[in-house]
């Protein structure tokens, strides 16, 4: 699989990340030989980059990416996060130092590759913090972690205010960010017109390439509703409710199937394929997270990240399927 510069990192990154969280659910609720084969399979096939999180299965997905891991970790990337809770603001620099700690423990290495913050970028969103608050009190903390070989780099999780994203990229702390991007919620790689229901990140993707921040794209299949089916594997999880879109699950689905034309066009197999496709097509973009149920999924990801970006026609198609939706928020 092709790999890709992240950023100033100086890592090189495959075009598609292995996600470890609940949305697909293996690594948080999938038998133990099925979760080492896919991780197996991945590392096989090129897939060197693996993302986790304490919140994902609590605490389930980083015990169980340390065990499929195994001693072996050449060649492997790890990130995983850090999120804050009310009682953590108090002092959160020891709060963030114990979360790394138990992270590496579950993981069973002594650093990360990558941590990044997990709280919402906002003072307005549920358990969020400002851009100013976060390079106040949780920049200090994460360098400290960093100078102790804890992590290599640092990065966050851009879901949040638009200006308080594009202040934490641009502001020359985070090395990387995970950025919400796909055909339904294309404003991180592409500009958008007024009365486009979702959320304006004004290119957030061309901003963190332009300011050397690696750039980790997800909820590129709008978690799950651009397969086209309203049905969740049993092992993901059973309401998703969508980030950036302004709409709610089941309108996403209906607005995934209307790309099905492109299908029949022959631009791609399935509308999971058009939707990765779509995604590592914005040349900006380092890496495409998917999260998966199954091995048969992951395979079916990696297929089509190998297949390489959209044609032209393809992609001028999608387009004038998204200007269907400006002003439909129904």
């Amino acid at each position: 699989m092709e790999k890709r510069q992240f950023g100033r990192s100086g890592l090189e990154v495959s075009r598609l990340t292995f996600g470890c969280g609940a949305v697909g659910g293996l690594m948080t609720a999938g038998r133990a030989d099925d979760q080492d084969r896919a991780v197996a399979w991945a590392r096989d096939n090129g897939i060197n980059h693996f993302d986790t999180a304490p919140l994902y299965g609590n605490c389930a997905s980083e015990e169980n990416l340390g065990r499929a891991l195994g001693k072996n970790r050449d060649g492997v990337i790890v990130s995983t996060k850090v999120f804050l809770g009310e009682d953590d603001l108090d002092d959160p620099a020891a709060a963030i130092e114990t979360s790394i700690e138990a992270s590496l423990s579950r993981l069973n290495q002594d650093h990360v590759d990558l941590l990044q913050l997990h709280n919402p970028v906002s003072p307005t969103f549920q358990r969020g913090m400002s851009a100013a608050h976060i390079l106040e009190v949780v920049v200090p903390a994460f360098e400290k972690l960093r100078d102790a070989g804890k992590t290599r780099f640092l990065g966050f999780t851009a879901n949040g205010d638009t200006d308080d994203l594009h202040a934490l990229v641009t502001c020359g702390q985070f090395d990387a960010a995970q950025i919400f991007f796909n055909a339904l919620v294309p404003s991180a790689g592409t500009a958008i017109p007024p009365g486009y229901p979702a959320q304006d990140y004004r290119r957030l993707l061309n901003v963190a390439r332009d300011n050397g921040v690696g750039s980790i794209g997800v909820r590129v299949l709008a978690g799950g509703a651009l397969s086209g089916a309203t049905t969740r594997h049993p092992l993901g999880m059973k309401v998703v409710e969508p980030i950036g879109s302004d709409t709610d699950y089941p309108t996403d689905v209906v607005r995934a199937q209307i790309f099905q034309p492109l299908i029949a066009a022959g631009h791609a197999d399935s509308l999971p394929e058009l939707a990765l496709r779509y995604a590592i097509s914005n040349d900006a973009l380092s890496t495409t997270e998917i999260g998966i149920a199954t091995l048969d999924e992951l395979q079916q990801a990696a297929s089509a990240v190998n297949k390489g970006p959209l044609s032209a026609d393809a992609m001028a198609d999608i387009r004038a399927v998204q200007k269907g939706f400006v002003g439909n928020t129904g």
